[in-house]
């Protein structure tokens, strides 16, 4: 079942990075930003994991949680988290469970040959535990402060 805007999130559970399990209600009271992306060490991914690292203390002082979600397996995110020195956990969505609840996986064209690979995409959950915010088929660029103004005016609303 895919969540919908201003609907709360059905069961979910999956693991992360750092020994955290993730589910709908671990995190009630906080704002969450669960962002999906293709794959580790690939020069978006990076670049979009190392944004989210670079303002990751603005995400706290707003009171959110950060994650990271692809398909890679707990090994590969430990070494990625390690390299980049994310802040945050990446959870290892090996089944796909999160992508096709969350909608995220579509068909590509990569290299001539039709593959199935996530859509880049990032969504926010409120304190609650309430979808308020998907942006799907994002482009890096800007990206991540575009998700910090709505986790912002989230706790402004809040408040």
């Amino acid at each position: 079942m895919t969540p919908s805007l201003n609907k709360q999130l059905p069961e979910i559970e999956a693991l992360a990075t750092g020994g955290v399990k993730f589910t709908d209600k671990a995190f009630l009271g906080r704002s969450v930003v669960l962002y999906f992306y293709p794959k580790d060490n690939t020069p978006g991914c990076t670049t979009e994991a190392m944004q989210f690292r670079d303002r990751h203390k603005d995400f706290v002082k707003a009171g959110a949680v950060v994650f990271g979600v692809s398909r890679d397996n707990m090994a590969s995110h430990n070494a990625f988290k390690q390299s980049l020195e994310l802040p945050f956990e990446l959870i290892a969505d090996t089944e796909e469970k999160l992508c096709h609840m969350f909608g995220v996986v579509k068909n590509k064209i990569m290299y001539g040959k039709k593959v199935k690979g996530i859509e880049r995409s990032t969504f926010l959950i409120s304190p609650t535990g309430v979808l308020v915010g998907e942006w799907r088929g994002i482009k890096v660029a800007g990206h991540v402060d575009e998700v910090l103004k709505a986790v912002k005016s989230l706790k402004k609303e809040a408040a």
